[in-house]
């Protein structure tokens, strides 16, 4: 089979797909090249790499100068499918140049989320008319599926429910020892991330355990409102800035559990990177968390906005390290036998041919979409429109 990948981000998770996918298929991946650096993460000599400069958002001349180009590369390579990773402002606008291909669209984010700027700059019924254009989809939880159908109107057979492939590598040369009073935040800092209520959450942890202590590490929101709340800032160790990949070897090592304790959410990133260093995660029970983590398995679920549950739970782990590692080796155990790239790779493979077996029995799903529209006989709804 022959793929074209196109991601504009999702640098570390594309890196990780098309490596697996080029074990056994021709891969184009169309990712922006690293800017004043080497490429990021290696990529198998396997796959075709076409490396674009990526232009800003405020900059249509350039990005349609570049789009060309892609859409150009791509011709030139004839792919049996084109996979597009949640889409792009400006590329959705070239989708129709691509109908003559199966299109898979990954959507990572149905929706923009509370606090997201970067995102909030593409407008909603902009990323929406990009996943309509799909034939088939591909979500990392149930959850999201049902979300998506509601919202799009696909039938269930074309929203594939693929998990979040395994990310982190371990840096050896950056080993760390565990800090068993280390509570780890890690991630971009967006008001649905629920950061206030970790933060409400300390002084009751602080009274059981006294000496802990709550890293947050990641760039986003002004932070001057989180500083505000916190009652004991001698508690957290904060690092507000683009993190490294050997920064968060080191953090993810040190730590002893990581929290997400979001508001809401569709699926994570941390959650893989937690696993792969036998970290037990506790999360709030929103989106597709309760799906990737396995309560009292592999770390524990707790309702979101809720500061004393989610004490409780991080005091609970902190102070049972039996449980605590138990639960670490059971999610890398987890993150191996359902996250590998491999397996990824494989589950991918299906949806890229149910995409073109639906292609080539008749009308694509974008196609049936859009005489559903002009029937009037769709029921779903969208806060962006059509």
């Amino acid at each position: 089979m022959k793929i074209a990948w196109i991601t504009y981000d999702f640098e570390e998770y594309s890196s990780l797909h098309v490596n697996a996918l080029s074990a056994e298929h021709d891969v184009l991946l169309v990712m922006p090249r690293a800017v004043g650096q080497d490429q990021k993460y290696a990529i198998s000599p396997n796959v075709q790499h076409y490396a674009f400069k990526k232009p800003r958002l405020r900059q249509p001349v350039r990005q349609l100068h570049s789009i060309r180009k892609i859409l150009r590369r791509i011709a030139e390579f004839s792919p049996d499918v084109v996979h597009l990773q949640q889409g792009h402002m400006w590329f959705n606008t070239a989708l129709n140049s691509l109908k003559q291909y199966p299109l898979v669209v990954t959507i990572h984010d149905p929706r923009h989320h509370a606090g997201d700027t970067v995102s909030q700059k593409t407008p909603q019924w902009l990323m929406d008319y990009g996943f309509r254009q799909a034939d088939h989809v591909i979500v990392h939880g149930e959850a999201l599926a049902s979300q998506v159908s509601g919202l799009f109107g696909l039938p269930d057979d074309h929203v594939h429910v693929i998990p979040h492939v395994a990310m982190g590598e371990i840096l050896e040369a950056d080993a760390e020892t565990e800090d068993p009073r280390l509570v780890l935040f890690f991630g971009r800092i967006w008001d649905y991330k629920g950061l206030d209520h970790l933060i409400a959450a300390e002084p009751i942890i602080a009274e059981q355990l006294p000496n802990v202590r709550i890293m947050i590490a990641g760039e986003g929101a002004d932070f001057s409102r989180y500083q505000a709340m916190m009652h004991n800032p001698e508690h957290f160790i904060v690092r507000n800035a683009w993190i490294s990949d050997h920064q968060r070897a080191r953090f993810f090592q040190r730590s002893a559990l990581v929290v997400l304790p979001y508001n809401e959410a569709t699926q994570s990133g941390v959650v893989p990177v937690a696993y792969n260093y036998g970290k037990p995660v506790v999360a709030t029970r929103v989106g597709a968390l309760s799906e990737c983590v396995d309560h009292e398995k592999t770390g524990l679920l707790v309702p979101p906005r809720d500061p004393q549950a989610l004490a409780e739970a991080i005091v609970r782990l902190l102070k049972d390290s039996n449980l605590r590692h138990a639960m670490g080796l059971a999610g890398k155990a987890k993150l191996d036998r359902d996250c590998s790239p491999a397996v990824v790779a494989q589950q991918t493979v299906e949806a890229y041919r149910c995409a073109i077996r639906d292609r080539s029995g008749g009308r694509s799903t974008a196609a049936r979409m859009k005489a559903t529209y002009a029937s009037g006989s769709f029921t779903g709804s969208s806060a962006g429109g059509s």
